[in-house]
């Protein structure tokens, strides 16, 4: 036995009463009653003591019963001092019933600080109080000696197994109570990430409508300060309500999305091709299900792909490719090039960044540059 399991205090949770179970509680309470009760019956059947000197051997046991009760609070909070100052106390009060007459007390008090002493304390300040308690328990009694040493060998086994017992009870109470903290923190963790995916998706939804709406009315801008003619200036504004219609529909969409209701990839893809002039799309490998995660990456990637082509490339031809990979699903928008149009320079530019964010954090990769024509937009996410 180690050094720290001499000096180790029984855990608080072992100390305590969670985790006991009701018939435990109800045996627990029954054996203190029985014998708070035959102190107390002893205490006034004792036939020398009338008068003033049986209300004194009354308040000895309450006193007896408030010290145990204060050992009990004592050792729940693992203060060694007091706990050992009540244990000698109740040892005391023992001897002192002893000797004016009350010999059942006594042994009951001894034998109970014993059992007490090995179930709750450290069993360096536990052996001590148990050897006393049981050396004046053998001193005093008068049964047969193989019979006295057959009885304290049994109360300190059992006040041993009632430690191992307790401590048993406590290492399960400990355990539950991480388990149901693992619990609580993986929830919040999930709430979390559950709220940055809406996050995200409101994100991206906004971005790609807004700045779709902006490049319209940016250039409806430009028009009417150069003096250009009413039916261009017609034409954007209604581009833009048209932008703002669409956005409108992603935002359905996404709210779709975050309650697991997805249009199947490849129709989404041959939609979002068919509202840019030019653009064709093509499917290879075999298709299947994607995570949630994943098939929005791709549908926001080809948005600000295509969003990208509109303002920069202006009526470039656009070709985009998904493979269904065995391990992943590649992306490719690519666009033959072409003259910037007059909204380059509108909006912030951040939209790739942002994509390329949410690649990383599934595990993927977005890659985007000018190739041998124009330019080129690779998303890959792990599947």
């Amino acid at each position: 036995m180690t050094q720290n399991a001499w000096t180790r205090w029984p855990s608080r949770e072992a100390l305590g009463r969670e985790g006991l179970t009701p018939p435990r509680r109800v045996l627990a309470w029954a054996t203190r009653l029985l014998a708070l009760a035959m102190l107390l019956w002893s205490a006034f059947t004792s036939g020398h003591v009338h008068g003033w000197g049986m209300a004194v051997a009354a308040m000895v046991v309450f006193v007896a019963a408030a010290a145990s009760w204060g050992l009990y609070r004592t050792t729940l909070a693992h203060r060694l001092v007091p706990s050992l100052a009540l244990a000698f106390l109740l040892v005391a009060i023992a001897v002192v019933a002893q000797v004016t007459g009350f010999r059942v007390p006594a042994l009951v008090i001894w034998c109970g600080c014993g059992v007490i002493a090995l179930e709750r304390l450290p069993l360096a300040a536990a052996l001590p109080v148990t050897w006393v308690s049981f050396q004046a328990y053998a001193t005093v009694n008068n049964d047969a000696w193989l019979t006295t040493a057959a009885t304290m060998v049994g109360l300190a086994l059992g006040g041993y197994v009632l430690r191992l017992d307790a401590e048993a009870r406590g290492n399960a109470q400990r355990l539950l109570a991480q388990e149901r903290a693992a619990r609580a923190a993986e929830a919040e963790s999930a709430a979390l990430a559950e709220r940055a995916r809406i996050a995200r998706e409101i994100h991206d939804v906004l971005a790609h409508s807004l700045s779709a709406q902006l490049v319209h009315l940016e250039a409806a801008r430009l028009l009417i300060e150069r003096g250009a003619g009413r039916e261009r200036i017609l034409e954007r504004v209604v581009a833009a309500r048209g932008m703002a219609r669409d956005g409108l529909d992603e935002t359905r969409q996404a709210l779709s999305a975050l309650r697991g209701e997805l249009t199947p990839l490849e129709d989404f893809l041959s939609q979002l091709v068919g509202t840019s002039a030019g653009a064709e799309v093509t499917i290879t490998g075999e298709r299947r299900w994607l995570p949630a995660e994943a098939s929005q990456a791709v549908r926001r990637v080809a948005q600000e792909a295509l969003t990208n082509v509109r303002k920069h490339a202006p009526g470039a031809k656009v070709r985009v490719r998904l493979d269904y990979g065995d391990h992943q699903v590649t992306l490719d928008v690519r666009d033959s090039g072409g003259s910037p149009g007059e909204l380059a320079g509108a909006g912030a530019g951040y939209g790739l960044l942002g994509m390329r964010e949410r690649a990383e954090l599934l595990g993927g990769s977005l890659e985007a540059g000018p190739d041998e024509e124009g330019f080129a937009v690779t998303l890959k996410v792990p599947v």
